[in-house]
Formats: structure tokens, C-alpha cells, sequence
């Protein structure tokens, strides 16, 4: 009898230690399509039209089609620039306010088929999508739903005869689609058909956005939607491609709201930046900016295109704080971008590649003060070091605020620490600090707040070091953390000028 006694007891100390269940969501979480989208990190938006040739950012509506006449237009140059920056997708501007469609749609007789291109055979569309397939690369569709050409604009007619089955156009026959993208530019003055006026909308209402969303959920099911405010992606609040220092994933829409989807709502700049903890909604943030001044190619811009250290400051405040960097790209007349935005975006992509191709933690011996279970198979911090997005360490319930010790076995040279939580259990800790042993002591070096899809702590200087420790110090929940990583920033050789 006592043998059976203790084999039950055994046993249920075995159930309770490894058979422990992973831990419970906590707050909103992502769906399929958004986490698709984080996983993206960096994708490009191209302008290419009407405004190209005029030199302007916003067409009026009444440009003749016949201007737009690339003689070297190249989807695959540009989209391989874009994929030598390290970019995973683009996103084509299929139409801008202007209204001119740069496929030919059967909505409207302003589209590419109406200028000489190719013979008024050519889509511009189709060239990138053939581009991204060919490349590898993800591909997300904008279409204004502002247009100042169709005389239509301002009556339901357009929503239902034209902007909608230009939706349905697009999605229908150039994905598989990872994000749909719409602006909050919406009415004002206008061609519209030769009114000439000024026409104003509620677009809270107007463009019946329920209904409208879903055609993407429907031809587009995996594919993020983003807008001012959701419903699947908000706006960070600026055009700086900069998320706030700290940056909740959580967001929850101000008023007008129909109650049933949650991007019905306006943005508050610096809400958009930083978030809400206690969002209702799961809608984090893109980091919007143009390699160049404007979104559209202009000449008199040709020498001021970002250099590969701006776009590099620029990735550690977007994606280095949990939001996705969207970097403008503007080909010119010819159809091609510059040899300056091909130079630029090719020496940020190698700095990138070389800073995190390496791991320094790696190697490493974890200690953690807790593992959910004492299941270090299931929870332990070897996760961490693995290349799974989704594999984590995880404390038990009561213990919110663990620490782990990584031993590097020699001294290691770094200044970039990144932190993942498993963002499919939703984001959870609030507070971090990094320390490193020194002189045999623990000195702080680094704290940070939102962790969520990605988080990267930039060191003023790089450091020294064979022990680091990280300390949880603030959080709701017990933690799902899922990376941690040790870099060393490689940045571009600088020429040696010769002096006399």
C-alpha cells in the first residue's frame, strides 16, 4: 500500500512540475494577419503617377493621362532595391487623389490604359506584382479613397460604383495581398469631372467602412487593413517614422465610433505614438516617413535622400519599438529610382544585415530565478536563444518580476539588446532593466518599458562584459518572453580622404 501511495504522489508531483499549461492571454490579441504584418518589421510604399510628372504631392483630379509615359519603368529594380535594404514588401500605390488608376480598371477611363504606355496595354500594378513574386517580397495594395477626378465624389454613387469595386479589382487579381492601406485624406477641392469645387464628406460615415473592410476580410482574409486608427493597424500620429519611447500595441479609438469595427475614429497624435496600456483593441503602430522630402519623385530632391545611418537611427525608433517601419520610395520619370535612393537603401540593408547577423548571447548559460512549472523544456530561457518567434520563457503565475542571468563564458562587445514577448499571449511586461558585471559588481546599463513584437535598447557606447542579467521589474502577469539578443552595431566605412 505505501508503494502505491508514494507512486501516486510521484506521480503528482510530476503532473504538477511538467504538465503545468502555458499561461493565460493577457489583454487584446493579435490575429493571423497582424501577426504576419509584425513579423514584416520593414515594408516600402511607392508613388508613382500623375504627380511624378507635374511635380507635385497631391494632383487636382484633372491631369491628362497622357503625361504619365515611363520609357524605363522597372519593377524589378525598384522592388530590388527595396529588398537589398532589407525591406520583406512593398505597397503600391495603385491610386492617389488624383484619382488616376494605375491599372486598367474597368471604374473609370482615368487609368494607365489611356496613356501611351505600353501602347495603353501596360499595367503598373500587375509589373509589381510579377516583381514580388519573382523576389520574394510581400506585396500591399493603397487606393485614395479621395478622388478628385470622378465627378461622382461626395454622392453614394461612388462608394458603391467605383471605389468599392476598385477594392474588389484590386484584391481580386493581384494578391495574395499582406496589407491594405487607406489614408485619412478625404474631400475637399477638386476637379470632379469638371465641377471644379469643393466638396466635403463625413468620412466617418460616408464610405460605410464596415462594409467596406469587408471586402478585404473576404477576397484578402490574411491581410492587415491599416488606417488612422485600425481597424487592423493604426497610425503612429506622425510622419517622423517614429514610435514613442514607449509604445503599447493596445489602442483604443476616440469618438465618432459606429460600435462596430474599431477603426470608426479619429487619431490623437500622441496617443497614435504611444498607445494605450489598457487599449480595448489590438492595433499597433506603423512608422510612416519618405526616404526623400516628399512622397513623389522631384528633381530639386535628388540630393536629399536619407542616408543610410538617418534610416538606421530611424529602424531602432520604429521597429525597434514593437511598430513596423514604412519608408517611401518615389521612382522618377523614367520609371526608375535614383542611383542616390538605390546607394542609400543598399548600405542601410548591409549595416542592418551585418549588425544583427550574429547573436552574442548565443552560447550563453541561462539562469533563470523561476520557470512556470519547473518545465524547462516547455518554459525554460533556452528559448530565448533559439530561432523561433514564438517559443518563450515563462515564469509561474505568482512570480512577476524574475530575472535571468546570462553567463557569455569571455568577454563580449556589444551595445544593441533586443527583447521579444510572445505577442501571441498578448503584451505583458510593463518594465525592464539591464545590468552588466563589472569589477564584481552588477551595474545597470539599460531600461526600457513596452517590450511587445520587438524591442531594442541602443546603448550610448558599446560595453564590455561577461555576465548580463536582466530584471523584470514591472509587470501585471507573469512574463512570455520569447527573444533575447546581444549585438554589436556595424556601421558604414567612411572613405580615407588623403590631406596634403
Amino acid at each position: 500500500m505505501k508503494k502505491i501511495i508514494l507512486t501516486l504522489f510521484a506521480c503528482f508531483v510530476l503532473i504538477t512540475a511538467f504538465g503545468q499549461s502555458a499561461p493565460k492571454p493577457y489583454g487584446p490579441l493579435p490575429t493571423k494577419g497582424q501577426l504576419q504584418w509584425q513579423e514584416t518589421e520593414m515594408y516600402c510604399i511607392i508613388h508613382f503617377g500623375p504627380d511624378t510628372y507635374t511635380d507635385k504631392e497631391w494632383g487636382y483630379g484633372d491631369e491628362d493621362p497622357m503625361i504619365v509615359n515611363p520609357t524605363q519603368f522597372n519593377a524589378m529594380q525598384i522592388v530590388g532595391a527595396a529588398k537589398a535594404g532589407g525591406f520583406k514588401g512593398i505597397i503600391v500605390v495603385a491610386k492617389h487623389h488624383d484619382g488616376f488608376c494605375m491599372w486598367p480598371t474597368k471604374t473609370t477611363e482615368h487609368n494607365i490604359s489611356k496613356s501611351p504606355y505600353e501602347n495603353g496595354k501596360g499595367d503598373i500594378v500587375r509589373e509589381y506584382r510579377d516583381a514580388c513574386n519573382r523576389l520574394g517580397m510581400k506585396m500591399g495594395i493603397y487606393c485614395s479613397p479621395w478622388d478628385r477626378n470622378s465627378p461622382l465624389y461626395g454622392k453614394p454613387e461612388y462608394v458603391t460604383d467605383v471605389y468599392r469595386k476598385q477594392l474588389a479589382e484590386l484584391y481580386s487579381n493581384y494578391g495574395p495581398l499582406f496589407i491594405v492601406w487607406h489614408d485619412g485624406a478625404n474631400g475637399g477641392d477638386g476637379y470632379y469631372g469638371g465641377a471644379r469645387e469643393t466638396r466635403t464628406i463625413d468620412r466617418s460615415t460616408y464610405y460605410g467602412w464596415n462594409e467596406t473592410w469587408g471586402i478585404a476580410r473576404k477576397l484578402q482574409p490574411n491581410a492587415a487593413i491599416f488606417g488612422d486608427v485600425g481597424p487592423d493597424v493604426r497610425w503612429v500620429g506622425n510622419e517622423k517614422g517614429q514610435a514613442g519611447e514607449t509604445c503599447w500595441a493596445a489602442y483604443t479609438p476616440h469618438a465618432p465610433d459606429s460600435g462596430k469595427m474599431p477603426g470608426n475614429g479619429y487619431v490623437k497624435d500622441y496617443e497614435g505614438t504611444e498607445g494605450h496600456r489598457d487599449g480595448k483593441y489590438w492595433i499597433p503602430a506603423e512608422c510612416d516617413i519618405p526616404l526623400r522630402p516628399g512622397w513623389f519623385y522631384h528633381q530639386s530632391q535628388d540630393e536629399k535622400v536619407k542616408s543610410p545611418d538617418s534610416l538606421f537611427n530611424l529602424y531602432y525608433k520604429s521597429v525597434g519599438r514593437g511598430a513596423c517601419l514604412d519608408l517611401g520610395l518615389s521612382p522618377d520619370r523614367r520609371g526608375l529610382l535614383s542611383d542616390n535612393d538605390v546607394k542609400s537603401l543598399k548600405d542601410f540593408g548591409w549595416q542592418l544585415k551585418q549588425t544583427f547577423s550574429k547573436n552574442l548571447a548565443k552560447g550563453a548559460t541561462l539562469t533563470a530565478s523561476n520557470v512556470r512549472g519547473g518545465n524547462l523544456q516547455k518554459f525554460g530561457p533556452a528559448h530565448l536563444l533559439d530561432n523561433d518567434r514564438y517559443s518563450y520563457w515563462a515564469t509561474d503565475d505568482r512570480i512577476k518580476t524574475p530575472q535571468l542571468i546570462l553567463d557569455l563564458h569571455q568577454k563580449k562587445l556589444f551595445n544593441v539588446i533586443r527583447l521579444r514577448e510572445n505577442i501571441k499571449l498578448g503584451q505583458r511586461i510593463e518594465e525592464v532593466a539591464i545590468d552588466t558585471w563589472q569589477n564584481g559588481k552588477w551595474q545597470q546599463i539599460a531600461t526600457a518599458t513596452s517590450i511587445g513584437g520587438n524591442r531594442l535598447i541602443r546603448l550610448p557606447k558599446k560595453v564590455t562584459t561577461n555576465k548580463v542579467r536582466m530584471r523584470i521589474t514591472k509587470s501585471p502577469v507573469c512574463i512570455a518572453l520569447s527573444d533575447f539578443g546581444l549585438y554589436s552595431e556595424v556601421r558604414i566605412p567612411r572613405p580615407v580622404l588623403d590631406t596634403p
